[in-house]
């Protein structure tokens, strides 16, 4: 009975991102441009802010939208957008933040996260609803690329952990929202938010070591590009292995996807990008193979196999205690591959409290928040860590 109630959410929810009227508003927002030249600054500076709404969360919590300096896969300053959210009941100056990480949204902008809480359509809003009723502030990156002319880095793991650790950066230092550098924060996420929070931690000890991290989730982490890509070819999942095409592309423009695209995969991706979001991709695309749209394949070709191995987690340790969690009946995010990375870090000593759940990718949204926010709240109050290693 709860499977079928989480996937009909998931389809209701979905389906606003596609027909609702409010994304399509969004598409004409100078908000979203990044200004050229960047003002001069550092990683998490905020570039501009405006007032938002908190959606589904409602009169309850403030929300703002912000664009803030971080950096890109190739170590390049950029612009990235996304929202803050503090519950009005809290003292922001005692709230932890949690930097949460969304799952796939598309590449269209009208896809933006963003505008997806604003409306009251993120489809991970459960989660969102029990980390703001729990008295922490929430920080939501849209990730780079999400304008008018989009250009986004879908599976980029340093573009991805840089925008998730600079939006809470940005968080601290937005006026008015009373944030505390010192706060306690986690970063979560699930499926491509699950291997971008995993990307922050690894790099926040380098890369802001300032944050006062205690720990990170992350769920139906696509971690081996090339394992998760390797069944969704011909399969329901394909628009997810196109969109990983594109977004490597975007944040590596070397690699020249469209030398390998036929007249048919010029169309339909640069279709993909002007009008998809999640509900298209996996619907529009299922059962596709990727010779329908190429007249040779870019994969296994030397550019591309270098990028995919730089984007594959695991080779550095995450400091601070993860829970990792997977479905074991995944159909989208190979399960392997994340036990794989499960082993790794075991490997590298970090404490990973692991889980599965007897389900596939798309429940799993759901099935896992229960213990996630469990560990995020043992985490915040400074309970001992355990691990399954």
């Amino acid at each position: 009975m709860r499977k079928t109630f989480s996937l009909s959410v998931v389809a209701v929810v979905l389906a606003a991102t596609v027909a609702g009227p409010a994304p399509s508003a969004a598409a004409d927002d100078s908000f979203y441009v990044p200004p050229s030249p960047l003002p001069a600054g550092a990683p998490g500076d905020v570039i501009r802010f405006r007032a938002s709404q908190a959606g589904a969360s409602g009169s309850t919590v403030r929300a703002w939208q912000v664009m803030y300096r971080s950096t890109d896969a190739l170590g390049q300053p950029n612009a990235v957008t996304g929202t803050v959210l503090v519950p009005r009941s809290v003292d922001p100056a005692t709230a932890p933040v949690v930097a949460f990480a969304v799952g796939t949204h598309g590449p269209a902008f009208r896809c933006a996260p963003s505008e997806m809480v604003r409306i009251g359509a993120l489809y991970e809003q459960p989660a969102v609803d029990d980390l703001l009723r729990a008295g922490y502030a929430v920080a939501i990156t849209d990730y780079e690329g999400y304008r008018p002319d989009p250009k986004t880095t879908y599976v980029t793991g340093r573009s991805e952990g840089h925008a998730v650790i600079d939006l809470v950066r940005a968080a601290q230092r937005l006026p008015g929202t009373g944030l505390s550098r010192d706060a306690k924060v986690v970063f979560r996420g699930y499926s491509q938010g699950g291997g971008a929070a995993m990307w922050a931690g690894q790099l926040q000890p380098g890369y802001a070591p300032e944050l006062n991290l205690v720990g990170v989730v992350g769920g139906g982490v696509p971690a081996d590009l090339v394992q998760v890509a390797l069944p969704l070819d011909g399969r329901k999942g394909f628009g997810l292995l196109a969109y990983s095409l594109i977004g490597l592309d975007n944040a590596y423009p070397e690699l020249d996807l469209e030398a390998y695209l036929n007249d048919v995969g010029r169309a339909e991706f640069a279709r993909m990008q002007r009008e998809a979001c999640t509900l298209e991709l996996l619907v529009d695309y299922q059962g596709r193979r990727l010779a329908d749209y190429t007249t040779s394949s870019p994969v296994l070709t030397p550019p591309w196999l270098a990028r995919v191995a730089e984007n594959k987690l695991g080779g550095t340790a995450i400091r601070v205690p993860v829970h990792a969690y997977h479905a074991t009946g995944d159909d989208l995010v190979d399960f392997t591959q994340a036990k794989a990375l499960r082993d790794a870090y075991c490997a590298l000593g970090v404490r990973v409290d692991w889980q599965t759940y007897a389900t596939d990718h798309i429940t799993a949204v759901y099935t896992g928040n229960a213990a996630a926010q469990a560990f995020t709240a043992d985490r915040i109050a400074g309970r001992p860590a355990t691990s399954d290693c």
